[in-house]
């Protein structure tokens, strides 16, 4: 809850709306609309396996890593 209260206050405006809707209400209305978009895409994803994360994490991130490192070592060095 706090997290989606802070994403709304930081990206979505807090509580400006229209004029004629009270500002609690309106960021009331963005918080509870993000926390359930929350809910929907915690509950529709599937859970990876710890296996399939530690895989992703060894096979692609830590060479993005690396390459990252590089670049931007490169780009120091010029």
């Amino acid at each position: 809850l706090m997290s989606a209260a802070m994403i709304t206050v930081l990206f979505f405006g807090g509580w400006l709306g229209p004029a004629w809707f009270p500002p609690l209400g309106w960021f009331l209305l963005k918080t509870m609309a993000l926390v359930l978009l929350m809910i929907l895409i915690r509950g529709s994803l599937p859970r990876p396996r710890y296996d399939q994360l530690m895989s992703f994490g060894w096979k692609f991130m830590l060479p993005l890593a690396l390459v990252n490192l590089l670049i931007t070592g490169a780009l120091i060095l010029i």
